[in-house]
């Protein structure tokens, strides 16, 4: 069975058994009929993910693989903030009177800094580093500028990676300040576990580890009795995933090059309300 979804099984329960609820406080969400949006959180959630043993998708329920990667595309490869550079209308509550989010996400990836071997994004770091200093314990990006949040359209919630590599194996690890752990939970999972495939690939490693770390890992009220019966479904094997192996430059990378096979899953779940 899927270790991903034993993972999630596992956090969720824990949320909806030991959580902290926010009722009685002020929140910033709200429904769409303007009702207080009020969740159960548990702080300081850690999974882990071994992406050389089996793809992290869960079967609970169908993930949108390649509209997750097409998102983590937009903000990495594109390092676009322009939502008509996206396939899904997943950021259109965001976006401003010019279809942007602002100075958020694939912005902030795409400023340049002077780094010692010259100027250059926080990516084309990463990918430098990775091909040309391995055993640096400094391979990481932060997207999270304070002097830009008041310009963005939502403050990261998915803001860090840090890279290291171990022998020939690529690990990262996922920061996140706050997740619906329902609606983006795998969704971040398998954007992040895509990104450390296709770097891994580019820089001639293997992959290894994902590690993802939520800070506020919460289930909105609204959610909960959707939660608990997807977390009773049926389990299956975790899909096969690979990458085409001719591309060796990232920024090459396509939705077509992502190979997918033997997905079977729940029945998904509609109409899930989000809130705002």
């Amino acid at each position: 069975m899927s270790k991903a979804d034993q993972l999630f099984v596992k956090m969720c329960q824990d949320i909806i058994d030991n959580g902290y609820s926010s009722e009685g406080q002020k929140v910033r969400a709200r429904w769409d009929d303007g009702t207080p949006a009020h969740t159960i959180k548990q702080f300081g959630i850690v999974n882990r993910y071994n992406l050389a043993e089996e793809f992290p998708a869960l079967t609970l329920r169908p993930t949108a693989i390649k509209s997750c990667v097409d998102e983590i595309l937009w903000i990495w490869q594109k390092k676009s903030n322009n939502i008509k550079d996206l396939s899904t209308h997943i950021w259109d509550s965001w976006s401003d009177e010019n279809g942007t989010i602002g100075k958020a996400y694939g912005y902030q990836l795409g400023v340049k800094y002077k780094f010692a071997q010259g100027e250059m994004d926080q990516v084309d770091n990463v990918l430098w580093q990775l091909k040309n200093a391995p055993a640096s314990r400094r391979i990481m990006t932060n997207i999270y500028n304070f002097a830009d949040l008041s310009e963005m359209g939502l403050e990261p919630c998915a803001y860090s990676m840090t890279f290291n590599v171990t022998g020939n194996k690529l690990n990262a690890i996922l920061n996140q300040r706050s997740q619906d752990i329902l609606t983006a939970n795998n969704w971040n999972v398998v954007q992040y576990a895509v990104l450390t495939h296709m770097f891994a690939q580019v820089s001639g490693l293997e992959v290894g580890e994902l590690v993802h770390v939520i800070s506020d890992a919460h289930i909105y009220d609204r959610h909960i009795d959707i939660v608990k019966e997807m977390i009773t479904r049926p389990q299956y094997p975790a899909p096969k995933f690979s990458l085409n192996p001719e591309i060796k430059n990232f920024y090459d990378f396509t939705l077509d090059d992502i190979r997918v096979e033997d997905y079977q899953k729940n029945p998904q779940i509609k109409n899930i309300p989000v809130a705002i």
